[in-house]
């Protein structure tokens, strides 16, 4: 009599237990959503402030002067990330950063977040873009005055030959260079081909190579209007030397050691 009491009571409580799981499912999504929305409504604020501030009053100084200003703009953008969508952030390897010379950084690419992160953690670096970002109205202004190595990805050959010469004079006059060799942002637990650009420039240049690893894809997908509240975790590498190394070895030991790195990571919010 027991066993079948308790048998009722289950099915009756099944559907208010389905009924409260879906009711928090979609509260949650609306705050999510919400918190996006402020988020995003806050950041082209910034944009419009940064860029416009920056043409009027930085465009005509030194590179270190107006590319600090407009990476303070990165800053504030993952402030006010962290602040609406509670996207805080770990850094393990800091001390791995060379420190006196520039140096050419391979990072996982899985979201925007670490474009805003890593150009001003990372600076004074010139990150590799395509050059239709610089074409954006507003956004593409401030873009430019971190004087980006732009690349036209609809003729590859021309990309890999400016990518070489700009990369090489910007690590020879003592500037790093940012560069995601997937190209595109890749989905957590998937990877996508290593182009050789960054390991050309490494070796070209003498220079060594910093391998990055992260999971912001975890809580900001890319191309998702959501965002997942929690700790990104940023992994910097000790530095790969290109000495007697060819770019196909360079970028296969600094891809194979960023891959390992992400699948440590937490792959869930």
């Amino acid at each position: 009599m027991c066993c079948e009491l308790t048998g009722q009571n289950y099915w009756v409580t099944l559907p208010f237990l389905l009924f409260a799981l879906l009711c928090n499912y979609i509260m949650t999504t609306l705050l999510l959503g919400l918190r996006a929305l402020f988020f995003y409504a806050g950041y082209a604020l910034l944009v419009i402030f940064f860029s416009v501030t920056g043409v009027l009053f930085f465009s005509f100084l030194p590179y270190r002067i107006r590319s600090n200003y407009i990476f303070l703009w990165n800053r504030c953008t993952v402030l006010w990330a962290r602040i609406m969508c509670g996207l805080k952030f770990e850094v393990i390897g800091k001390e791995n950063l060379p420190k006196g010379q520039a140096y050419v950084a391979l990072a996982k690419h899985q979201s925007q977040w670490e474009t805003f992160f890593l150009q001003y953690y990372l600076a004074p670096a010139k990150i590799v873009l395509k050059k239709e970002l610089l074409q954006m109205p507003v956004f593409g202004w401030g873009l430019k005055l971190t004087d980006p190595i732009a690349i036209d990805r609809g003729n590859p050959k021309k990309a890999l030959k400016d990518i070489q010469q700009q990369g090489v004079a910007s690590i020879e006059s003592g500037i790093s260079v940012l560069i995601f060799p997937e190209g595109t942002r890749m989905n957590p637990g998937t990877a996508g081909k290593y182009a050789r650009g960054g390991a050309n420039i490494a070796v070209g240049s003498g220079a060594d190579i910093v391998p990055i690893a992260h999971n912001a894809g975890v809580f900001w997908p890319a191309d998702k209007f959501l965002k997942r509240p929690g700790k990104i975790t940023v992994v910097i590498g000790k530095p790969i030397t290109s000495e007697g190394k060819s770019s196909r070895e360079l970028n296969a030991e600094a891809q194979q050691w960023i891959e390992t790195e992400v699948n440590k990571l937490p792959q869930t919010p």
